[in-house]
C-alpha cells in the first residue's frame, strides 16, 4: 500500500488535473455532438448541452477556469475566422436584394422588441439595448442542414436565407460594438463628442481592414506560402485571425469583428479552400468544442426564480416571432409569395454561435448578469429546436415556382 502511494502522489497529480479535465470535454464532446446528429439535432446542440451537464449546475466535473476561458477565446476567434472565409462574396451578390430585405427585417424587429422587453423587465438601456443585441444573430448551419435533407438548399429561398444570414451576422456584430462602444463612452462619462469619436473610430477600422485585406494579406500569403517549413499557410491564417482580433479591440470593438473580416478578405484569395480545410480541422478538433463547453459551463440553469423563468418564456417567443415575422415580411417585400416568405422567416429563427458569443462577450463586459446570460442560452437551444419542424411545416410538399426578386 506504501508503494502505490509512493508511485501515485495525488498532490503532484493535481497539478495536472487540467489534462484529465480537457480529456473529458474532447470525450464528451464528441459523444454528445453525436447523439445530437442522430436525433436530427445540429452537432452544437449537444455540445452546448454536455457543458451544462459537466458543469456546476448539475455534475460539477468541470468548473470555470482562467485556462478554459482563455482556450474558449482562441475557440471563438478562430470560428469567426472560418465564418469569415466560409462566406461566399459572389452568391451574396447575386441574392443581394432579396437577403438584404430580409436580413434588415430580421435584424430591426428583434432588436426593438428585445430592448422593450428589456425595460418592461426593469433592466437599464444598456442592459435592455444589448437583451435585443443577442436576439439579431441567425445561426445558418441549423437551417442549412434541414433545407438539404428537404432537398431545398439550392432553391431560391435557401440561398436568400443563406445570404440574409451572413448579412444578419454582420449587422449584429456592427450593432455589438456600437453598443459596447456606447456603453464604454458612458462608463467614461463620455458625451456626444465620444460617441462620434467612437463612430470615426469604428469607420477607420473598417477602411485600414478592407486596405490591409485587399493588398497586404495577398501578398504576404503569397510570399510565406514558399517558406520552407511546414503547414505556413496554417499558421499564417490563425496570425492572422489573432492579430485582426487584438487590432479590433484597440478600436474598441469585438475582438470577433477583426477575426471575421480576416476571414472575409482572405475568402477573396486563392488561399481560401485550403485555409478552410486546415483551420476547420484545428478548431473543430480541440478549441471550437471547448468553447461551446464553456458556454454551458458558465450557464447555472438551476435557482431561477419565477420572474426569470418567466423572462425566459417571454424572451423566447419573442426570439422565434420576431425572426419569422420579420424575415419574413422581409421577404415578401423583396417579391417573394407569401409561403415563400414564411420559409424564409421560419430559416431565420435559429440563433446559435454566433448568438453565445454576443451573450458571452455581453457577460465578460458586464452588461448582461449571470441569470441573464443563462436565458440566452436556453433561447439559443429552443430556437435550435424550433427550427427545423418550422421549416419542414411551411415547405411541406410546395411543388410552385416561387418568385424570384
Amino acid at each position: 500500500m506504501n508503494l502505490i502511494e509512493q508511485l501515485i502522489n495525488t498532490e503532484e497529480l493535481s497539478q495536472f488535473h487540467f489534462l484529465l479535465e480537457i480529456a473529458l470535454i474532447l470525450v464528451a464532446v464528441k459523444i454528445a455532438g453525436h447523439l445530437s446528429k442522430r436525433f436530427g439535432q445540429p452537432a452544437v446542440f449537444g455540445e452546448l448541452l454536455v457543458g451544462v451537464i459537466l458543469g456546476p449546475s448539475l455534475l460539477g466535473w468541470v468548473q470555470q477556469s482562467d485556462m478554459l476561458r482563455e482556450l474558449a477565446e482562441i475557440g471563438v476567434i478562430l470560428l469567426m475566422f472560418l465564418a469569415g472565409l466560409e462566406t461566399d462574396v459572389n452568391e451574396f451578390k447575386r441574392t443581394a436584394y432579396g437577403s438584404s430585405l430580409t436580413a434588415v427585417g430580421g435584424v430591426i424587429l428583434p432588436l426593438i422588441a428585445g430592448f422593450g422587453v428589456g425595460l418592461l423587465f426593469g433592466y437599464n438601456y444598456s442592459t435592455a439595448i444589448f437583451i435585443g443585441t443577442v436576439l439579431v444573430a441567425t445561426s445558418v448551419s441549423i437551417s442549412v442542414q434541414t433545407l438539404r435533407e428537404l432537398g431545398r438548399l439550392q432553391s431560391k429561398e435557401g440561398v436568400t436565407i443563406l445570404g440574409a444570414a451572413v448579412l444578419d451576422d454582420i449587422l449584429g456584430i456592427i450593432t455589438l460594438s456600437v453598443v459596447i462602444g456606447f456603453v464604454a463612452s458612458d462608463d467614461s462619462g463620455g458625451s456626444v463628442a465620444g460617441i462620434l469619436l467612437l463612430l470615426v473610430k469604428i469607420i477607420l477600422f473598417f477602411i485600414i481592414t478592407l486596405l490591409a485585406g485587399r493588398t497586404v494579406l495577398p501578398r504576404l500569403f503569397r510570399a510565406v506560402s514558399g517558406m520552407l517549413t511546414t503547414e505556413v499557410v496554417l499558421t499564417f491564417g490563425i496570425i492572422t485571425a489573432l492579430a485582426f482580433a487584438y487590432f479590433a479591440e484597440m478600436f474598441g470593438m469585438a475582438g470577433i469583428v477583426g477575426s471575421y473580416f480576416a476571414g472575409l478578405m482572405l475568402s477573396l484569395s486563392s488561399f481560401r479552400e485550403e485555409l478552410f480545410e486546415k483551420v476547420e480541422t484545428v478548431s473543430f478538433s480541440f478549441f471550437v468544442p471547448i468553447f461551446f463547453v464553456s458556454i454551458g459551463v458558465t450557464a447555472q440553469v438551476k435557482n431561477f426564480t419565477f420572474e426569470m423563468l418567466f423572462l425566459i418564456v417571454v424572451l423566447t417567443l419573442v426570439a422565434v416571432l420576431t425572426k419569422l415575422i420579420g424575415g419574413g415580411l422581409g421577404a415578401k417585400l423583396a417579391g417573394f409569395n407569401w409561403r415563400s416568405s414564411a420559409i424564409i422567416g421560419s430559416g431565420m429563427i435559429a440563433r446559435g454561435e454566433v448568438g453565445l458569443i454576443v451573450a458571452t462577450i455581453g457577460l465578460q463586459k458586464g452588461l448582461i448578469d449571470q441569470s441573464l446570460f443563462t436565458a440566452a442560452v436556453v433561447i439559443v437551444l429552443v430556437t435550435t429546436l424550433v427550427t427545423p419542424p418550422a421549416l419542414k411545416a411551411f415547405i411541406g410538399r410546395r411543388t410552385e415556382p416561387s418568385r424570384n426578386p
